[in-house]
């Protein structure tokens, strides 16, 4: 569902003894699986997913969603992608529904459809009591659930989830775990996160990228029968003398 092969991204230009900000980063999702992205700030996470969800282009390398090269179909790739960034971009003066209606607009769901598939992720994203509020009077945690039920619109295969929970309350939190854990069930899931916590409790593998590059990578079953925890593996794999570029 996701493959992403030798992705590198530079900034800047060429020849000023620039760093990559990925460098060489290939992994394949499938269908089914809860995948955790963890690594220190500046390890390229952000990067990575904005060249998944296509809103930057690779220096080298491709990525391929759901089938759809994202440099040849971009549409077909895009529409196979719920995103959720960590910082939900939403217009203050708008309502929930009204946003939402918007965003149903914008991704091709038929009008005799909207009205339903909006209920639907109101309801998934706990914001009943929130659908006909002004967004700018929101809180960040619902805020947070306005850009979950944006991305669950129109039932897409993959989710690309940054940060999901900041900003929730300890319910709210359990609540959100819970659907990622049902929607990873029939669909592919990246979940990138600073809590260890969530990737323990939700990720069926985890991969770790420090300094722009993949430095660990680890299945369910390693996670579970490893001497470490997943605390100290993450220190080791990105500790300053560690694998990544220097």
């Amino acid at each position: 569902m996701i493959r992403a092969s030798a992705l590198t991204k530079m900034y800047g230009r060429a020849g000023d003894g620039r760093l990559p900000a990925l460098d060489v980063v290939s992994f394949d999702i499938g269908r089914g699986e809860i995948v955790g992205l963890l690594g220190p700030n500046g390890a390229g996470k952000t990067t990575l997913m904005r060249l998944l969800t296509g809103f930057l282009a690779p220096t080298r390398g491709a990525v391929v969603i759901a089938g759809c090269p994202m440099a040849d179909d971009p549409r077909g790739a895009r529409r196979a992608i719920g995103y959720l960034p960590e910082a939900v971009p939403l217009p203050p003066e708008m309502r929930v529904t009204e946003y939402l209606a918007f965003r149903a607009a914008l991704k091709g769901i038929a009008r005799p459809a909207r009205a339903g598939a909006i209920d639907e992720v109101i309801e998934r994203a706990q914001l009943g009591e929130r659908r006909s509020q002004i967004i700018g009077t929101l809180s960040r945690g619902a805020r947070q659930r306005v850009g979950l039920a944006d991305a669950l619109l129109g039932h897409p295969p993959i989710l690309i989830l940054d940060e999901p929970t900041v900003g929730l309350d300890p319910n709210q939190i359990r609540e959100t775990r819970a659907l990622i854990r049902d929607l990873g069930r029939e669909r592919t899931v990246l979940l990138s996160t600073h809590v260890l916590s969530e990737v323990e409790a939700l990720a069926t593998r985890v991969i770790i990228l420090h300094r722009g590059r993949v430095v660990a990578a680890l299945s369910q079953l390693e996670l579970q029968t490893a001497t470490d925890s997943l605390e100290e593996i993450f220190a080791r794999a990105t500790a300053p003398a560690g694998n990544g570029p220097e």
